[in-house]
């Protein structure tokens, strides 16, 4: 007869009891966040490291971590949410053979992280962060790689809440290298993705470089930014809000738009001859891509992304 008393089936019935426990908390997590399935969702390192483009990477070694600060995972972020507790019950058999280990005490590797911006990510160990997490515990040891980050993440942030800090970053260090709200009086150059700052900056340059085809005399940069200015970005904004594009992309900004109808005008100065009018652009661009906001804008703003936003 199985003694219901043994220290292997005591073991057992923990682990099986603290899963149910750890995927009660999952599925109430889920419901509180019903309407913002993002707050509940563990962060992909992958989609981080393409936000923050970290410059390099150095290997800590051994130490100790907080595991409130591992807020998520190279490869099984879909498999556990915000607070690492598992998702389905597919993960069932190898979480507990974890847990029955730590009741145990029995021995187990060190967890590999990365660190980023003040917060660790699983590269191996995602069930053992789950698991002791669970369990209460408050640091875990682990081998640790560090790359870097001008971005401090903490363990409250979604992927949008992390780009909107390096867009906000972006746009700091942009307007205090070109005194763009001085020399313009705007202080409202703003995008919703990633990189936009550098683009402008790009498009300055550009239009700097044909400036100076007429002159003797090197146009300075604060002399090029004002001329783009008035006789580029404003007119582009002048046709955009014309053609009624903000309704069409409501979850755009006006900055956005912007460099989607540069890219898409000099798609059509190459059909159609370089004197095609910006105006013309725009209208078309309107006709061709633009959308009701019933609901479609976001998914179309990211098909727009990836065919002009990159140009």
């Amino acid at each position: 007869m199985k003694d219901n008393k043994s220290p292997l089936h005591l073991e057992y019935t923990q682990a099986t009891e603290s899963f149910n426990n750890a995927r009660n908390k999952a599925l109430i997590s889920k419901f509180q966040n019903i309407m913002n399935s993002k707050k509940d969702d563990l962060l992909s390192f992958y989609d981080v490291k393409e936000i923050l483009q970290p410059a390099n990477q150095v290997y800590l070694g051994m130490k100790s971590v907080p595991i409130k600060l591992i807020v998520g995972s190279e490869g099984r972020y879909r498999d556990f949410n915000k607070f690492f507790l598992p998702r389905s019950e597919f993960m069932r058999a190898r979480w507990e053979r974890v847990a029955r280990a730590q009741i145990s005490d029995t021995p187990l590797p060190a967890i590999q992280l990365y660190e980023i911006g003040g917060a660790y990510f699983v590269r191996d160990g995602n069930h053992r962060v789950s698991v002791a997490r669970s369990q209460g515990v408050e640091e875990i040891d682990a081998e640790v790689i560090s790359l870097s980050s001008e971005i401090t993440i903490t363990p409250e942030m979604t992927a949008d809440d992390l780009k909107k800090a390096v867009i906000a970053m972006e746009k700091k260090i942009f307007y205090e290298k070109t005194d763009f709200a001085k020399l313009t009086g705007d202080d409202n150059l703003d995008f919703t993705t990633t990189g936009r700052y550098n683009k402008i900056f790009e498009h300055i340059l550009e239009h700097k470089y044909f400036m100076n085809q007429k002159k003797e005399e090197e146009i300075p940069f604060s002399g090029a930014l004002v001329s783009w200015y008035k006789q580029i970005y404003k007119p582009i904004i002048k046709a955009i809000h014309d053609n009624g594009l903000g309704a069409y992309f409501p979850d755009k900004s006006s900055g956005d738009l912007y460099i989607w109808i540069v890219s898409y005008w000099d798609f059509l100065k190459k059909k159609k001859g370089p004197n095609y009018p910006i105006t013309a652009a725009a209208k078309n661009f309107s006709h061709r891509y633009g959308v009701s906001s019933g609901g479609l804008s976001g998914y179309f703003g990211k098909i727009m992304d990836r065919i002009f936003g990159s140009n």
